[in-house]
């Protein structure tokens, strides 16, 4: 059998070990991201609610709206927009997974094990694996910031349209052509920097002590690498990536929620800093931990319901546990 031949036998996961990961860990987060979505909705009108910035010409951001709770908030939503809006914005969410969680995980494993140089049964130096779930993170986002963008405006439809604005877009494509033909590529990437931030905070929580976390398990304890290992890492790295994510979450939001003129600059930020500084100095420190409940509570079943389906889905197709 000639070499070309062996290699064609081979199962898919050897031959493209990259490609099949990217589609094992994106079909993973789109479970993950339509069971949870219901909670990220809620974190984002409450990282809206209660804006206080203003824009050039002294104009408030928008009607005052009283701050609401997390339940409040959600209950609100179903009761004044309809269940379904829950869901408002979960397709661009969903296409943003495919590409963020699909480009961090690859770029980890390969970080990980090629270039920080783990071996197999040995500790992994923590820095190392900061270093590895930041930049997987950072890079992940900046390719997925497009279809970020486009899930928070479109979270944000159904608030406009109970203040009597009109809608902006009528669908998920619309959407990004109307972004595009107003701002052109670069107000597709509007928000990015506070997005990659947040995104590379958020990996440091979520990758970094997942992997840490899993692996002194199974190297100083009885466990093994089975669904209570995962489900014990799974729950310690959604609570720190909260923790870490949400002030750069809360920043992200309010950036890529702003109006725009037709150069696509914003009307109420300049950058991430000043949208930071108006921010506290408006509402009080304590407004970047806005949406931290929902925000961890979504965290925590989304890193459970993703790890455990991707640590399966991986076994299930003949690839090594992550």
């Amino acid at each position: 059998m000639s070499p070309a031949e062996d290699e064609r036998s081979l199962p898919l996961p050897e031959r493209w070990p990259r490609a099949s990961k990217f589609a094992l860990s994106a079909c993973a987060a789109a479970v993950a991201e339509l069971v949870t979505f219901p909670l990220d909705l809620t974190k984002t009108r409450l990282q809206i609610q209660g804006e206080g910035a203003v824009r050039g010409d002294g104009a408030a951001a928008g009607p005052a709206v009283p701050y609401r709770g997390m339940l409040r908030t959600a209950a609100g939503i179903v009761q004044e927009e309809g269940v379904r809006k829950l869901w408002q914005g979960a397709t661009p969410a969903v296409y943003r997974h495919i590409v963020y969680t699909g480009v961090r995980m690859v770029t980890y494993e390969h970080l990980r094990d090629s270039v920080l140089g783990r071996a197999e049964g040995e500790s992994f130096p923590l820095w190392k694996a900061v270093v590895g779930g930041m930049s997987a993170g950072a890079i992940g986002q900046f390719f997925a910031s497009p279809t970020d963008l486009v899930k928070v405006q479109m979270q944000m439809e159904g608030k406009r349209k109970l203040e009597g604005k009109p809608l902006r877009f009528r669908g998920v494509h619309h959407a990004f052509l109307k972004i595009l033909s107003e701002g052109g590529i670069r107000g597709l990437w509007a928000g990015w920097v506070p997005n990659v931030q947040r995104a590379a905070l958020v990996n440091m929580g979520d990758l970094t002590t997942y992997d840490s976390v899993k692996h002194f398990l199974l190297l100083n304890t009885t466990l093994v690498d089975n669904s209570v290992t995962h489900s014990v890492s799974s729950a310690c790295s959604g609570l720190v990536a909260a923790v870490l994510g949400t002030p750069a979450d809360v920043v992200k939001t309010r950036i890529m929620n702003q109006p725009r003129d037709k150069q696509g600059r914003g009307l109420l930020y300049k950058s991430s800093m000043d949208c930071l500084i108006q921010t506290v100095q408006g509402e009080g420190f304590m407004s970047l931990y806005k949406g931290f409940i929902p925000t961890w509570m979504r965290m925590a079943p989304w890193s459970l319901v993703f790890w455990l389906a991707y640590e399966q889905i991986r076994r299930l197709c003949g690839v090594t546990s992550f």
